[in-house]
């Protein structure tokens, strides 16, 4: 994506509570600290948030009351592994990915970019209802007497 970072906060299941599009020039540890700042107006419950090494740094660990684990590499791993927690942000950029219209970025405004990432967020959520209460409407006909 040219010109344009997603700063992201998913819950532990991967859905999306905070979309933030920044300009690509912007730093994860220097964008971090206006997502911390969204996150305590709609979800004031949050204590703990998970991090990889790019949000290490004063900013984001004293933007809000909220405690960041920074999620580190093991010192012996060599290439690629998923580490704890972390795979969720990315497994939601990788269900966000697939619409069309967030594959490339073509919006010319931050906003306009926001309103499509929560766009897309709001049909991943619809398909999950969908699924789960097609799975409940299966299971009440199989379980008539």
């Amino acid at each position: 994506m040219k010109g344009r970072k997603r700063q992201v906060m998913v819950d532990t299941d991967g859905r999306a509570l905070i979309l933030e599009p920044q300009p690509a020039n912007v730093q994860d540890r220097d964008g971090a600290p206006l997502v911390l700042r969204l996150s305590r107006r709609s979800f004031p419950f949050i204590t703990k948030a998970f991090a990889d090494m790019g949000y290490a740094g004063d900013g984001p660990a004293k933007a809000t009351c909220i405690a960041i684990e920074i999620v580190k590499k093991p010192p012996d791993q060599v290439g690629f592994a998923v580490h704890p927690r972390r795979w969720v942000v990315e497994r939601f950029f990788a269900w966000i990915n697939r619409n069309r219209r967030l594959w490339k970025d073509p919006e010319a405004t931050l906003a306009s970019a926001r309103a499509f990432l929560y766009a897309a967020s709001v049909m991943l959520l619809t398909r999950r209802l969908a699924r789960v209460l097609q799975s409940k409407r299966q299971n009440a006909v199989t379980h008539l007497p």
